[in-house]
């Protein structure tokens, strides 16, 4: 039987009652309270705010199974952020979370998804602070099947919080399984990376930047939302050294910036803040500028591969020595007098020739690698996406009961 058919067998029929969520659970809210951060004593027990657990403290106020519902912030308004948790056991809540108790013949986790599939704008009064007071939290109609017979609502309920549940383990099993493989493959593009850069005694001549490379700083203008070339900012480069297909800023070109406009192979490293180091290679057909916090390496094509210093400026090989050379403290600083002192194994440098074939072969090994992780990197997003529409589809179908004129 297809899921489709199960799900329509399954509600086939259901008389459904569009009840007040306040007539289904008691309100306990009178009972919780805040503890400042400063008078938190550390401990195993959940404190719970807003938008989930906050802290573990060591007293508890609620024991039992109960529903939070947020109160205010910014999860109120927000698309696919819970605002409804299902509880069990000993807890601290404080007043951002309001506390529902319930009746006997409604399952919470069904009202737990419920609630956090609906819109909840009408509900919510505030503009800068979202708040869903208790009135209004009471009022919201939640559907009921069969609420003559508890027995069957109740066994309604649960089969559809353990068919979405089941959606749910199989997305978190499904993640962590690409997750492991993403890991496995790093792993291994590190190690091969890291065997391919070690070269016998005399293979080699450790290169300073400063004798093989240009290096320029980028153009300094506010970036816009629309222009003739990609802005390329600090922030456009990614934890991976690739460049970032999102938040996408602008420049118009000019006489002053066209020499700013990156080439293909072009390589970007940040020198300043957080990403200190990190080092891009530009591998787009599009026009792009490069903004002021980047330096542009411009290598000597008759020694380096920019692709082949591109992996080794992923390598410990490389950050053992940028952490060495890097100034500024709380604002790492990493300029072109710095970068000019890093060194570069260069493999058969008496022969050109043999060199940059030496260079091509590790970069096409690597690249393959790196092609693994990066497919990994963006499919694990996507997958995750494809299974959150596949529950959401799901969820809408198993939650739509016919509509009471009140509930409409």
């Amino acid at each position: 039987m297809s899921n489709l058919a199960y799900f329509e067998k399954l509600l086939d029929g259901v008389e459904v009652k569009w009840t007040a969520l306040g007539r289904l659970a008691e309100n306990l809210d009178s009972m919780r309270k805040p503890i400042t951060s400063g008078l938190r004593e550390s401990g195993t027990i959940p404190y719970y705010g807003a938008s989930g657990i906050v802290d573990y403290v060591k007293d508890y106020i609620f024991d039992g199974d109960f529903l939070l519902v947020s109160e205010d912030g910014a999860n109120l308004i927000a698309r696919n952020t819970p605002i409804a948790f299902s509880i069990s056991g000993k807890t601290w809540v404080n007043n951002h979370a309001h506390v529902l108790k319930f009746n006997t013949y409604v399952e919470r986790r069904f009202v737990d998804i419920y609630l956090n599939s609906i819109d909840l704008t009408p509900y919510i009064s505030g503009a800068a602070q979202p708040k869903l007071n208790q009135k209004n939290l009471n009022s919201i109609l939640i559907p009921i099947p069969c609420p003559d017979n508890p027995k069957k609502s109740l066994a309604i309920q649960a089969e559809i919080v353990r068919i979405l549940d089941a959606f749910t383990a199989m997305t978190a099993e499904l993640t962590a399984e690409l997750t492991a493989e993403l890991n496995m493959r790093k792993k291994q593009y590190n190690y091969y990376r890291d065997q391919l850069l070690s070269f016998e005694e005399g293979e080699v001549e450790w290169k300073t930047l400063g004798d093989i490379s240009d290096f320029t700083y980028g153009y300094a203008a506010k970036a816009q939302e629309s222009g003739d070339a990609r802005f390329v900012r600090i922030t456009d480069i990614n934890t991976n050294g690739k460049l970032s297909p999102a938040g996408h800023m602008y420049v118009d070109i000019s006489e002053e910036n066209e020499r700013y406009l990156l080439k293909k192979d072009d390589l970007l490293m940040a020198r300043t803040g957080a990403t200190f180091g990190k080092t891009m290679i530009f591998d787009e057909d599009y026009p792009a500028i490069y903004a002021g916090f980047l330096i542009k390496l411009s290598l000597d094509p008759n020694i380096v591969n920019p692709k082949y210093y591109w992996h080794f400026a992923q390598s410990d090989l490389f950050w053992d020595q940028a952490n060495k050379l890097v100034s500024g403290g709380g604002q790492p600083q990493f300029n072109a007098n710095a970068l000019k002192q890093v060194k570069l194994p260069v493999p058969y440098p008496s022969d050109t020739a043999k060199s940059l074939a030496e260079q091509a072969r590790i970069v096409l090994i690597l690249d393959k690698f790196d092609a693994i992780a990066s497919s990994l990197t963006e499919g694990l997003p996507r997958e995750i996406e494809l299974r959150q529409k596949q529950y959401e589809y799901y969820r809408d179908l198993l939650l739509s009961f016919p509509k009471s004129d009140e509930a409409a």
